[in-house]
């Protein structure tokens, strides 16, 4: 009887040990981030940075956002902003005027992610006030709404509204996205739009950007 109950249990044991592990749960896939066009690989950015010309800044006391005219008519009922939450949101649905009423956004600057597009701001990935004292100043008002209403390049960004405010004018050697995993394209995107529109860049930029497209 004792032999019985010692075999039961060893068999009772060996059943536990032998029962199969549950199944790993996969991860959920991250939501891609948004990739306007035009933005160049590492080593083309560094080019582009080599050659871009380094000045002070200049006119920095008569800039008036008013002279870069915003929010053009993109296509059809879409101005700048409304084309840019859809083309960097995930499954948008927009209403006649072309406003969003339903989508995902993920803010490439810092990871978060908006279902609201209240939320969501519309970055100049070159400040406006960065591009004034850098060159804009001496441009027509025309060129000036082409620079501020530029699809084409990785000038406009879809992102959360409070980090686009903590952005402001700044460029990147007094600001830089908070996911630093972003720096290569952020300064990437940044060369490239200076590079297009043939802006000057301060030593302290070069600087910074040198530093961002390291990261690569």
């Amino acid at each position: 009887m004792k032999f019985s109950s010692t075999f039961s249990g060893l068999l009772s044991a060996s059943v536990v040990i032998a029962a199969p592990m549950p199944a790993p749960v996969a991860e959920p896939m991250p939501m891609p981030m948004p990739t306007p066009p035009g933005i160049p690989s590492a080593s083309s950015a560094k080019s582009q940075l080599a050659s871009l010309t380094v000045a002070t800044q200049v006119d920095t006391t008569t800039y008036d956002r008013d002279l870069f005219p915003t929010w053009d008519t993109i296509t059809g009922t879409c101005n700048t902003r409304e084309y840019v939450l859809k083309r960097d949101g995930a499954s948008v649905v927009v209403g006649s005027d072309c406003y969003p009423t339903s989508g995902t956004w993920t803010s490439p600057y810092d990871g978060a992610k908006w279902t609201s597009p209240s939320d969501v701001d519309i970055d100049h990935m070159v400040p406006l006030k960065n591009a004034w004292v850098s060159g804009a100043s001496k441009w027509t008002t025309a060129k000036r709404e082409q620079f501020a209403n530029d699809v084409t390049r990785p000038q406009l960004w879809a992102v959360t509204d409070n980090v686009n405010s903590s952005k402001g004018d700044k460029s990147p050697d007094t600001w830089k996205p908070p996911l630093s995993s972003f720096y290569c394209t952020y300064a990437s995107a940044y060369v490239a739009v200076k590079s297009y529109w043939a802006l000057t860049i301060t030593s302290a930029e070069k600087t910074a950007l040198t530093s961002m497209l390291n990261t690569c």
